[in-house]
């Protein structure tokens, strides 16, 4: 399986929305293509929603979302025009239809605790240069947190500004909304981290510790 820091691999998968070239036809956006254990099913079905809620969200932050399991891609379709049907919510994503389990085993999707015959809920995160920049996985009785996703992409384009993203951001305990500057390595720079601090340009609660807005 690819891990972070990694190129996503080259893979063609049939989709809802017909093949699909990753990450090559995704080449210049973010994208987040995520498992689930089976369609029809009660968490799957509140993720597929949750995750719709939000398309508009993770479209602002030009990310695309990618559905897959091992189901077949006429159990995809029905269980799409279930849900808009039933619970009113029309999915604007594709869904990979992986019911060989080829993608799915390259990924790493399938573990022991789904029998080998489901993907668990994994999630991967890959930037504009088909870049794996973060994974998740989930066990399959516990639903995932899409907004700790939509966080994930927020926080990753700041940080490729050259900062990093403390705990709970933007809701950070001792900083707030703010963003980690990178810590000082020299004299020099220790110097120029107390004047950018009296200059009001960045706050500190010392030299190795500044932060500022994003």
């Amino acid at each position: 399986m690819p891990l972070i820091g990694e190129k996503f691999p080259q893979i063609e998968v049939k989709t809802t929305r017909g093949m699909v070239k990753l990450p090559e036809d995704y080449n210049g956006r973010w994208f987040v293509l995520f498992s689930h254990p089976a369609d029809f099913t009660p968490v799957c079905t509140t993720e597929f929603i949750a995750f719709q809620k939000r398309y508009e969200e993770f479209q602002k932050l030009q990310c695309d979302l990618i559905g897959l399991s091992i189901d077949q891609v006429f159990s995809h379709l029905k269980w799409e025009e279930w849900i808009k049907e039933k619970i009113g919510v029309e999915i604007q994503f594709p869904i990979i239809a992986d019911n060989a389990g080829e993608v799915s085993a390259r990924l790493g999707m399938r573990h022991k605790q789904a029998g080998g015959t489901q993907t668990v809920r994994a999630v991967f995160v890959v930037d504009p240069k088909g870049i794996v920049r973060a994974i998740l996985y989930y066990p399959m009785e516990l639903g995932r947190n899409m907004d700790e996703i939509l966080r994930i992409v927020k926080a990753l384009q700041i940080a490729e500004k050259g900062y990093a993203i403390p705990a709970n951001w933007p809701n950070n305990e001792i900083i707030g909304d703010h963003v980690i500057i990178p810590p000082a390595n020299t004299v020099d720079m220790i110097k120029k981290r107390k004047e950018q601090e009296q200059t009001g340009e960045i706050e500190c609660l010392d030299w190795w510790l500044c932060h500022k807005k994003p």
